[in-house]
């Protein structure tokens, strides 16, 4: 598969572009704007998503809702427009670049004066197309029974230690909650955090964890770096903004214990076949999937804009001064779920087409049962 997004956080509309995506699959539109509403709800989340309504507008590669083989094309416009391609907008240059955020690193990369031009388009708001595309993935993968769900771990230096059995458990204690966490009294204790943070003016991050169940044997390869599920899993994520850390399985974890402690004995049975009482490697052995969940983790920054700003520096008078305040969320924890859970369905996709094929849904579930039969 290919992707490719565009659009800028305030100007017209943000565009995905889906191209090498099987013909034959059912799309539900009313999925895909779910999973939009789930990215702009969450406890932490500012004004800006209570302007927009993000609606998906599919322009091509679906007929009849079915996918036709062809590059699908997306669109979601956006209500808050405030820059044009067409004529010149009334909003003053910004000057006074965030620590944290991408604007003095791309005003130097792009010779650029005006920060604007560069929090356009390094505007998580991005992230809207990507989930669209995610989404579309998700509805693929439910055609081979693979779910994707995903809960808080922590948020600031509140952290829940409760593991779920299994990702049933994860969907159904998650409904309800503000937070995604399947910890009620850990859950309140992160609320206090962000509440505080907010009087404060300041902002906080945390980590999640996603899980995968159902994957089969085989997805990703040891012949090529770029290969590799859990490489190609990490790259994906890390390229979602606020994200600085991934781990897979017990992570770092690993580091501090004695192989014996860290590697899942390998079982069989004629009714499971091969199997493992753990999964400490998170379901990727050899940058291979081994049928087990997959189970990762992010860890997310706090966001860089702040109430009470850092010090920064004038880039027209290169003048000490406080870094810009622009409209901003507390904690965006709950709503990067959602981005990251659809970013690891794009990684399953397209490791799932690489290996049963691509052409049509029809051809690949031959192909993947002919599959499992063989390993069975």
């Amino acid at each position: 598969m290919r992707i490719l997004t565009a659009g800028e956080s305030h100007g017209k509309a943000l565009v995905a572009i889906l191209e090498g995506f099987p013909k034959g699959v059912k799309i539900d539109i009313d999925f895909i704007n779910q999973e939009l509403r789930r990215r702009q709800v969450g406890f932490g989340r500012g004004k800006r998503m209570q302007i927009e309504k993000d609606e998906v507008e599919i322009i091509s590669g679906v007929r009849n809702r079915i996918t036709l083989g062809s590059p699908i094309c997306i669109l979601v416009k956006n209500k808050d427009q405030k820059i044009y391609p067409e004529k010149e907008d009334d909003l003053k240059p910004v000057l006074v670049p965030r620590p944290g955020h991408a604007d003095l690193a791309g005003c130097l990369k792009f010779e650029e004066k005006d920060i604007q031009n560069i929090l356009e388009r390094a505007s998580a708001r991005e992230t809207v197309a990507r989930v669209c595309i995610g989404s579309i993935c998700k509805q693929f993968l439910k055609e081979f029974d693979i779910k994707i769900a995903s809960f808080t771990v922590s948020v600031g230096k509140i952290t829940s230690l409760k593991k779920p059995k299994r990702i049933e458990e994860v969907i159904q204690k998650t409904k309800k909650s503000l937070l995604n966490c399947i910890d009620k009294e850990k859950e309140k204790l992160m609320i206090e955090e962000i509440e505080k943070a907010k009087k404060e003016k300041d902002t906080l991050g945390g980590i999640i964890e996603i899980w995968a169940e159902g994957v089969p044997p085989g997805l990703g390869s040891f012949m090529h770096f770029d290969k590799r599920l859990d490489a190609k899993i990490a790259y994906y994520l890390m390229s979602i903004p606020a994200v600085k850390a991934v781990e897979i399985g017990l992570g770092f974890e690993c580091a501090k214990k004695r192989g014996s402690c860290v590697h899942d004995a390998i079982f069989y049975s004629k009714k499971r076949g091969f199997y493992r009482k753990t999964n400490n490697c998170g379901g990727i052995e050899g940058g291979i999937s081994n049928g087990e969940n997959i189970v990762v983790r992010v860890g997310a920054k706090p966001i860089p804009t702040l109430g009470v700003p850092l010090d920064s520096v004038d880039l027209a008078t290169n003048r000490k001064k406080k870094a810009s305040v622009i409209r901003s969320d507390t904690c965006i924890v709950v709503a990067l779920r959602v981005i990251v859970e659809n970013m690891l369905a794009i990684v399953l996709t397209e490791n799932f087409l690489e290996k049963f094929g691509s052409d049509s849904l029809q051809e690949i579930k031959r192909n993947y049962t002919s599959y499992l039969k063989s390993i069975s």
